[in-house]
C-alpha cells in the first residue's frame, strides 16, 4: 500500500492572495503598513499566528492577537475569493487514487479552514484524514500530525510520503522517517526544499505520481 500526505497552501492550492489580503486588511485597520503578495511567500507556512506576527511592525509584534482576530473576521468571508488548485492537482490526484493510493492533507492551515477548503475544491476525492491545525496538535514540523494520519491506515505494510512546498514540510516528513517530496510551484522554491533534505524534487504535480508510482 501506498499513502500520500499533501500539504495544502502552496502545494495542492494556490491560497496567497486570500492570505494577504486578509492579513492586509488587518493591518490596515490597525494604521500599518500593509505588504506586497510577494512578501507573503515567506511569512506563511507555520500557522496564521506567526503568519499575523511576521507581518507586523518589528515594534508591534505585541499587537499579534488584534492582527489575527481582524484577520479571522475577514478570512472567514473571503477564504476562497482568489484560492484555486495548482495546475495539475486534480489530474495527479486522480491517477495516484485510481492506483490505489490512499490520500491525506496535513497543514498547518486551521482546521476549519483546511476541511473547508479541500472539500469545496477537491468533492470527488476521499482523503483518509484533512488535518489542520488546532489547540490540542501541535504544528508541523512536530511529527504529530503525520502520527494521527498514519494510526487511521490500515495495519499493513505502507510506503507513505509528505509532499509540500517548503522547509516546514519535508522537515515533517524526515522527522517522521518516511521519505519526502519537494514542490517547487509552491511559495518556497527548489533552493529551501534541497537545503530542508527532500528525497524528491517535483517540478510538476506530474512529477508527484511519476515518483510514487515508479513510472
Amino acid at each position: 500500500m501506498k499513502t500520500a500526505i499533501f500539504d495544502l497552501d502552496g502545494t495542492l492550492a494556490d491560497t496567497l492572495t486570500d492570505l494577504a489580503d486578509a492579513v492586509n486588511y488587518g493591518l490596515k485597520r490597525l494604521g500599518y503598513p500593509e505588504h506586497p503578495y510577494e512578501s507573503y511567500n515567506y511569512f506563511v507556512g507555520n500557522g496564521v499566528q506567526r503568519l499575523c506576527f511576521n507581518a507586523l511592525p518589528e515594534d508591534k509584534k505585541d499587537e499579534t492577537e488584534k492582527l489575527l482576530e481582524l484577520f479571522r473576521e475577514y478570512y472567514n468571508e473571503h477564504f476562497l475569493d482568489k484560492t484555486a488548485l495548482y495546475s495539475g492537482i486534480r489530474e495527479a490526484l486522480a491517477k495516484l487514487r485510481d492506483n490505489g493510493v490512499q490520500l491525506a492533507v496535513a497543514t498547518n492551515k486551521p482546521q476549519e479552514y483546511a476541511t473547508a477548503i479541500v472539500c469545496r475544491l477537491l468533492t470527488e476525492f476521499d482523503f483518509v484524514r484533512i488535518l489542520g491545525s488546532n489547540e490540542k496538535r501541535p504544528r508541523k514540523p512536530d511529527t504529530a500530525i503525520l502520527v494521527e494520519i498514519l494510526a487511521a491506515l490500515p495495519d499493513e505494510e505502507n510506503k507513505v510520503y509528505m509532499i509540500g512546498d517548503s522547509d516546514v514540510d519535508i522537515l515533517t516528513g524526515n522527522n517522521a522517517g518516511i521519505d519526502t517530496i519537494g514542490c517547487v510551484w509552491g511559495f518556497r522554491g527548489r533552493e529551501e526544499l534541497e537545503a530542508a533534505g527532500a528525497g524528491f524534487i517535483a517540478e510538476t504535480p506530474e512529477d508527484i505520481t511519476r515518483i510514487i508510482l515508479g513510472e
